[in-house]
This record gives structure tokens, C-alpha cells and sequence, in this order.
């Protein structure tokens, strides 16, 4: 990652500084404008892949959500803004977002029915900062699709393994639980999802 401009500024800011087009993407942690590689080969297709399967569900339970090609989170104290690899939306609940039309940004968790990041060399990033940020917006559920093993070992185990994991938020906090191989996927949001790690990976 490499730090583009120097803190501290305000989430309006970033959004303003944004670039229409660009080879990379831009997050905002904490003040700071972080540069983001796009998403490429494997990272990619398995986002690609996953979101497919989760616009299948969503079809097949005849559910009110949608994936946008793109969206910004707001963190809860407006300091940080994260674009996902995956986000389901509630579309009903989109009327008290109040810039989502002109933005496309996300300010409350319970727009949010799931949020996915696809790990890649900042790891620290899924497994700690957003994981933290997701919870205190109340994002219900949060997975981490950790397929090259780059998490540190308190994450994915020891020997590191290609892991997924679930975080479902339970009484305001994230209670984690970890599939690999073979494991089915469960996910409190959608209970019919037939789907193993293995599947996930394969890509």
C-alpha cells in the first residue's frame, strides 16, 4: 500500500478527491488516503465468482438486496471510508442513506446485509481495521475469503491454511467461526447457500 496524500483530511474530502478513473482503487483509514491495488487474477475472479453465487441466492430466496458494481463504507466516526470486494445491500433500507443516489456511499450498518473482503497482501487491514470498523457500524454479517493463506497465524491457524471466515454479529460483537476444505459455508443470511471452501477457491 502506498499512502497518496498526507493527513489529515475529512471523509467529504476523499470523496471530493476521488478520481473518476484510475487503475487503483483509494480507501480512507483514519484520516489518510491509502492507494489499493485493483483486484487482479485469482483475487479477482474469486470476487467475481462469489458475487455471482450471492446474486443467485438472493434471486432464488427472492430477496429485496442487491450488489452494486461499486460502493464506499462510511466508517461510524467518519473517518475512515472502505470500498469492499463484495457488499449486499438492503434496498428498502436505502431511503435513510442519505447520499447514496448522488455517491454511492453507505453510512449505516443496517443498509448492509453482508460484507466481503478477499484477502491480499494487507491482510492486517481485513482481519483488524475492518473487522473492527464493520462491527461498530453494525454490519451483521462480514466474510474474509483468505485463499493464499496470507493471514497471520492467530487468524488461519498454525500451519497457515487457505481459510473462510464467517463473522456474525451477535449482541454487538462479532463472534467468528472458520471453514476450510471441505467445510461448508454457513451463513446466517443465507441459510440455503450450498457452497464448500473448496468450491469458493477452486477459481
Amino acid at each position: 500500500m502506498i499512502q497518496a496524500l498526507q493527513p489529515p483530511i475529512t471523509f467529504d474530502e476523499f470523496v471530493v478527491w476521488l478520481p473518476e478513473t484510475s487503475q487503483c482503487r483509494y480507501e480512507l483509514h483514519r484520516g489518510v488516503i491509502v492507494e489499493m491495488p485493483k483486484p487482479r487474477g485469482k483475487h479477482s475472479k474469486l470476487s467475481g465468482e462469489l458475487a455471482y453465487n450471492l446474486g443467485t441466492a438472493i434471486r432464488q430466496a427472492n430477496l429485496p438486496y442487491f450488489i452494486p458494481k461499486e460502493c464506499i463504507v462510511r466508517s461510524l466516526d467518519g473517518n475512515s471510508g472502505f470500498e469492499p470486494d463484495i457488499i449486499v445491500l438492503d434496498e428498502p433500507a436505502l431511503i435513510d442513506e442519505p447520499e447514496w443516489e448522488s455517491g454511492s456511499i453507505i453510512t449505516l450498518g443496517k443498509s448492509i446485509k453482508i460484507i466481503v473482503e478477499v484477502v491480499s497482501s494487507n491482510w492486517r487491514d481485513d482481519y483488524l481495521t475492518k473487522l473492527g470498523e464493520y462491527e461498530a457500524l453494525g454490519i451483521p454479517e462480514y466474510w474474509i475469503a483468505d485463499y493464499a493463506a496470507l493471514g497471520g497465524r492467530r487468524f488461519i491457524g498454525n500451519p497457515k491454511q487457505p481459510t473462510f471466515t464467517v463473522c456474525q454479529l451477535i449482541d454487538g460483537e462479532y463472534e467468528l467461526q472458520k471453514f476450510r476444505e471441505s467445510d461448508r459455508i454457513i451463513s446466517p443470511s443465507f441459510p440455503n447457500l450450498a457452497l464448500t471452501v473448496d468450491q469458493v477457491f477452486a477459481v
